[in-house]
């Protein structure tokens, strides 16, 4: 792997110039309740690509720390991106990475808001001649259940729980108060993914579900797991586009 935050031009032409993949997390600035920091989301797409760049040896990208967070605007401190904007900086990174010889670009993403404008970029660039996989911690919800304890807030819905509580304590446990995490089980609106809807209308904290139960062993399980299905659909992945580096 070599990690482009801390390498030279020279380091990256001589790992273009030999074939490489590239891997790009795209977190956001948002809302985590009391016991989490604003940057939970970047933090953890950002541990997640770091060992998938590892596990296929490619080019680490400093990650985007800024996303879609429209519906979290109602929580003080949150500072999204329009879907607009953030598509277009993922197509202009991977314009920039197919200009120099990379030869497939895979995102890591941290946020939910997120999905869509990374898709739309993806489709761009692959219309260009990138390869493009756009992962969003595939299985979470079934390693969720294996690992952690507490009920989710909603299906596939795992926000400032035991779920990203448990990783962050595996990934920056520092920035983690455990003594102000409390649990809120909101009654979601029965048009709630129907319609555009600030959280802030029917939740209080911004947590959804229970973190205290969350450990940083947990929280390594979960990231164990979460990069080794990223590394089996990225083979899959590499294989289609013949991408045998």
């Amino acid at each position: 792997m070599l990690d482009v935050a801390k390498a030279s031009w020279v380091d990256v032409k001589a790992a273009a110039d030999r074939g490489v993949l590239a891997v790009l997390a795209v977190g956001a600035v948002e809302q985590h309740g009391a016991h989490l920091p604003l940057l939970t989301d970047t933090v953890l797409a950002a541990g997640v690509a770091r060992r998938v760049a590892m596990g296929l040896d490619a080019l680490l990208l400093p990650a985007i720390a800024y996303g879609d967070a429209w519906n979290n605007e109602g929580f003080t401190g949150t500072l999204s991106l329009s879907p607009t904007t953030l598509r277009a900086v993922v197509e202009d990174i991977g314009r920039g990475l197919h200009r120099i010889g990379v030869k497939g670009l895979v995102t890591i993403n941290g946020h939910f808001g997120n999905r869509e404008p990374i898709a739309l970029a993806a489709r761009t660039l692959v219309e260009l001649g990138l390869p493009v996989l756009h992962l969003d911690y595939p299985k979470l919800d079934v390693f969720a259940g294996e690992i952690c304890t507490s009920e989710p807030a909603g299906n596939h819905f795992y926000h400032a729980d035991e779920v990203e509580t448990s990783m962050m304590l595996a990934l920056a446990a520092e920035t983690v108060a455990m003594d102000k995490a409390a649990p809120e089980y909101p009654a979601f609106p029965e048009t709630f993914g129907l319609e555009p809807m600030q959280l802030s209308t029917f939740n209080r904290s911004g947590v959804f579900g229970d973190p205290r139960p969350a450990s940083a062993e947990k929280g390594e399980a979960l990231i164990q797991k979460i990069v080794e299905e990223s590394l089996r659909l990225a083979a899959i992945w590499k294989t289609r586009h013949s991408l045998g580096l």
